[in-house]
């Protein structure tokens, strides 16, 4: 792990406020700066931060503009309009794209060789964009893509089987949204596919309870929404996590948006699927053995995603 480590957070909103404490707490940089259009805010939230310095590993937490970012080492951008009740993550797409075009380019020009990593909703969309208006190497643009999905339906999964939710492996994959999809035949606990250990476990594993445990994970956001107004706390410790990969070089797995480029059968988007994440950001993607039935809907998502692209110039 680099001993200087430099990370910049776009927003100080929920997402970026919670983000920071996640990744101070994680001992992950040894400066953190935070930039927002609301200064007061950004200078709050770093004071606030910088006043557990007694309880955390050394780090310098400070409030800047896009110059104070310079030389970062990762990126992470969680600015923009914020999902309300009722509302999808692509409807956003048309409000958050105007404030991408004013944020991406600001932070090309002070850190052209930092990795990028996009927490923004829609978050597939919203990485290809900054992917596109950056013009840096795809493995550089990430998206958190269904990393925070994944847990949710390994968390559900946990509660079922009365297990440690680390124990349950398995992904949810394509879109952070609507269309993604839970990747069952890939679903294993024990050395075991989640039929045979429901067989051995409990034999409470019918199609119904399949259907809803995808349902409830699709529909969690929603859910937290309608209930406190917004999601933050699981997200900032999934980009936590993200960071953590990158920053030690751990080429860990994770299912972040990473742009397809004939994996699966999909071309020009990026989407949520295994990827092998290091020191320069994606070293490669997964291509996972789904069943045909799985793939499908991952293709059904790709064009879901593709079509929401097609109003942007």
């Amino acid at each position: 792990m680099n001993k200087n480590t430099k990370i910049s957070i776009i927003g100080a909103g929920f997402v970026g406020s919670s983000t920071a404490f996640a990744i101070m707490n994680g001992g992950l940089a040894s400066e953190l700066v935070i930039v927002d259009v609301n200064k007061d805010k950004a200078e709050g939230e770093a004071m606030d931060l910088s006043h557990g310095a007694a309880f955390v590993k050394p780090v310098e937490v400070k409030a800047g503009d896009y110059s104070d970012t310079k030389d970062s080492d990762i990126v992470i951008i969680t600015a923009g309009a914020a999902q309300k009740p009722g509302e999808t993550r692509l409807d956003l797409i048309s409000k958050n794209y105007n404030i991408f075009k004013s944020i991406v380019p600001e932070v090309v020009k002070y850190n052209p060789n930092a990795i990028l990593l996009v927490v923004s909703n829609p978050v597939d969309i919203l990485t290809y964009i900054t992917y596109k208006l950056s013009g840096f190497p795809s493995e550089r643009v990430i998206g958190s893509g269904t990393v925070l999905d994944t847990s949710r339906f390994r968390y559900m999964l946990s509660k079922h089987f009365g297990i440690d939710a680390r124990n349950i492996h398995t992904y949810i994959m394509g879109e952070h949204g609507d269309s993604e999809i839970a990747t069952w035949s890939l679903t294993n606990i024990a050395g075991m596919d989640v039929n045979e250990y429901c067989r051995v476990a409990c034999n409470k594993c019918d199609g119904g309870l399949k259907f809803k445990i995808h349902e409830d994970v699709k529909n969690a956001a929603y859910e937290i929404i309608k209930k406190k107004g917004a999601t933050y706390y699981a997200v900032a410790l999934a980009v936590r996590r993200i960071v953590e990969a990158i920053i030690r070089d751990e080429n860990s797995i994770l299912t972040t948006s990473s742009l397809l480029e004939g994996q699966y059968g999909v071309n020009g988007i990026y989407m949520g699927v295994p990827s092998i994440i290091g020191i320069n950001g994606v070293k490669q993607i997964l291509e996972v053995p789904l069943k045909k039935e799985e793939i499908e809907q991952l293709h059904s998502s790709a064009k879901t995603l593709k079509e929401s692209l097609k109003d942007i110039d």
